[in-house]
């Protein structure tokens, strides 16, 4: 089967979502995200056996016009396999989530409003798997805008409150701002490369006279794409948006659109990083750069948060701080050792892990609690030990903790770092990574070490969160004692 069959098949069924929606049982909307959760599994499975030219350069599978413009080899796979997973997950989540979105969409008592919630993330994921296999940057930009417009309506999706409206407002602001700086750059590349094809552009960037221009749309592109990622400059919309929206939403965009935004990254530095680039060394310098102060910004500015979703907002820049090190960094695939779009997909792939299952833990907290700061958490340890051990596996390892994936993923980005002697990054990425410590813990320190809030009572949890907090949780500790599953996926 032609991998573009995948997106095919994930639109199709984001469309017969719909129609379910609007022809299907008014008493139960839980349907359709029971069926996009089975539609996206089956998705899922048909990804391990599709093919790309490579895989069958004889067969009429090879003969396909749309090679041209569409990628699929062992990263795409992987991305695809991410955007699948990762919404599956946020299906799962919504579902239970739903006594929430019934409450600030129609009233408490319907599901009228309930529906279209389940489906919109189907279409995000379409967009996500088109960025993992874009070859050019105009296909890209379709894909990604694909992915931006769904974003705006899931993130103001509880219309009957005011913190998810002001969120969407300031998100649909600043992302067409990125917009705009996106489309201006790929104007100033193209006029200066003459291509939008990433592959032509390699050779052209090798031959630019005058490489001023071309870096100038570069820094554009990164200014973009940087908001895409949570990075600085361009992070500022991430606490207020974090905090305002659904919480499925906000775990979506701090895993999907995340990963999204560095697949395409990757993509689009590739041509500017490759040996005999002009570019080379200041790109590296930009990304350094943008690396240091979102590692700075991030870990500093978590510190002093009491809201769980803000923590984990500045907890998501932090992270993209330490992604773009491992870029800044850079080490082209098939060197010897762990190279740099390696190191970046094995640290998404774990914090996919380590986030989502923070939010599990956080939706059921704000159904049964109708708060999300820290003191919600206190004496979680009293009222559901299962969450709060849980809980403690997770912040631990999104710190960083030894035996845990997310110990793994930091050693990578380390150790790229030194190789590449960036002594200053290394020394900044230890300074945030030391202040994780700090704000992670004091989430565990709240939850074992101080009783509950007078008339806080025992928290149920929903089959699908248990199961899935526990496989989460199980394969976060798998993974950070046995991490070939995930390289060997990377490799294809």
């Amino acid at each position: 089967m032609p991998a573009f069959y995948l997106e095919a098949l994930t639109v199709l069924l984001g469309i017969l979502l719909l129609m379910l929606e609007a022809f299907g049982p008014a008493h139960n909307k839980k349907l359709i995200g029971f069926t996009a959760a089975a539609g996206l599994t089956f998705i899922l499975i048909l990804s391990f056996f599709a093919k790309g030219p490579a895989d069958a350069p004889d067969s009429s599978v090879a003969g396909w016009a749309l090679w041209d413009f569409y990628a699929f080899d062992p990263l795409a796979r992987f991305y695809k396999g991410f955007a699948l997973v990762c919404t599956i997950l946020v299906v799962l989540m919504s579902l239970d989530f739903s006594k929430i979105l019934k409450r600030f969409t129609d009233h408490p008592e319907s599901e009228a409003g309930t529906g279209e919630y389940f489906v919109l993330p189907v279409f995000a994921c379409a967009g996500m798997m088109w960025m993992a296999s874009a070859k050019d940057l105009a296909g890209a930009f379709v894909a990604l805008e694909l992915v931006t417009i769904t974003f705006y309506i899931l993130v103001g999706y509880l219309r009957r409150n005011v913190g998810s409206l002001e969120a969407a407002v300031k998100y649909l602001i600043l992302g067409a701002l990125s917009t705009g700086f996106l489309v201006y750059g790929i104007a100033w590349i193209y006029g200066t490369t003459g291509t939008f094809n990433l592959a032509e552009m390699r050779e052209a960037v090798a031959t630019v006279a005058n490489p001023l221009p071309l870096l100038f749309g570069v820094a554009l592109v990164l200014v973009a794409l940087g908001f895409k990622v949570g990075a600085v400059p361009m992070q500022a919309w991430i606490p207020d948006v974090y905090q305002g929206a659904p919480t499925p939403t906000t775990a979506f965009l701090s895993v999907g659109s995340k990963a999204a935004g560095f697949i395409l990254l990757i993509r689009f530095l590739d041509p500017f990083l490759a040996p005999g680039s002009p570019l080379a060394g200041q790109v590296i310098v930009l990304l350094a750069v943008m690396a240091a102060a979102t590692l700075l910004v991030g870990n500093l500015a978590a510190i002093a948060q009491t809201n769980f979703k803000r923590l984990l907002a500045y907890s998501s820049i932090a992270h993209a701080g330490f992604l773009l090190l491992a870029i800044a960094a850079w080490k082209p695939l098939g060197e010897e050792g762990t190279d740099s779009v390696t190191a970046v997909s094995f640290y998404l792939a774990t914090y996919l892990l380590m986030t989502l299952a923070a939010f599990f833990v956080l939706a059921q907290v704000r159904i049964h609690s109708d708060d999300e700061t820290l003191d919600a958490f206190k004496g979680l340890g009293k009222r559901n030990p299962s969450l709060a051990l849980g809980l403690t596996v997770i912040m631990a390892a999104l710190a960083g903790v030894p035996l845990t994936a997310g110990f793994i993923g930091k050693f990578f980005v380390f150790a790229l770092a030194v190789e590449a002697g960036l002594w200053w990054g290394v020394g900044v990425a230890f300074i945030g990574a030391a202040a994780g410590f700090y704000y992670y813990f004091k989430v565990i320190r709240s939850m074992w070490w101080e009783d509950p809030a007078e008339g806080a009572g025992a928290i149920p949890v929903p089959q699908i969160t248990r199961a899935s907090l526990i496989g989460l949780t199980a394969a976060v500790i798998v993974l950070g004692v046995w991490p070939q599953p995930i390289l060997w996926l990377i490799g294809g």
